[in-house]
């Protein structure tokens, strides 16, 4: 008995009960995951911008950052974000973004969602250095659902 059509079969059942994944990724295809997706690649053509109003415009009013510090003095916040990203572009000049999306985590129960992202950055700070600064890293950025869109509450 040939044993190829059933294998075949088989093959082709699995594929076709595969998650849809986006394009060039290993992403769920899903509307929420390209609205996070989205946010994130706005939240990264307003750093190349220097547009902290954009910026502005994407963070949830919970949204809160600790800068990897326990001083609360140094804390953003929906508040002072703005004002933080205008004091800082002022002093920024020619900033580059990569974002590279490794994972979202979906939880429908509280609709929040988390991305881990690989960031890769470069500017100049004439004021500071006069060569080039880069910075690269893996980060995880929080997300809620704000009247049915996604904001970003923190990881920038």
């Amino acid at each position: 008995m040939n044993l190829r059509f059933p294998a075949l079969c088989a093959v082709f059942l699995l594929a076709a009960c595969a998650p849809k994944r986006i394009p060039g990724t290993e992403l769920q295809d899903t509307d929420d995951t390209r609205a996070i997706l989205g946010v994130m690649e706005r939240y990264r053509s307003a750093l190349e911008a220097r547009d902290p109003k954009a910026i502005q415009a994407l963070v949830s009013p919970k949204f809160r950052d600790d800068g990897g510090t326990e001083d609360v003095a140094d804390d953003l916040t929906a508040e002072n974000l703005g004002a933080h990203m205008q004091a800082l572009f002022q002093k920024v000049q020619n900033p580059k973004v990569e974002i590279n999306v490794r994972r979202v985590e979906i939880r429908e129960d509280d609709e929040v969602a988390y991305a881990i992202y690989y960031w890769n950055a470069s500017w100049r700070m004439p004021g500071l250095n006069a060569r080039p600064q880069q910075d690269s890293e893996l980060e995880q950025m929080v997300f809620q659902k704000v009247d049915d869109e996604w904001k970003i509450v923190s990881g920038i």
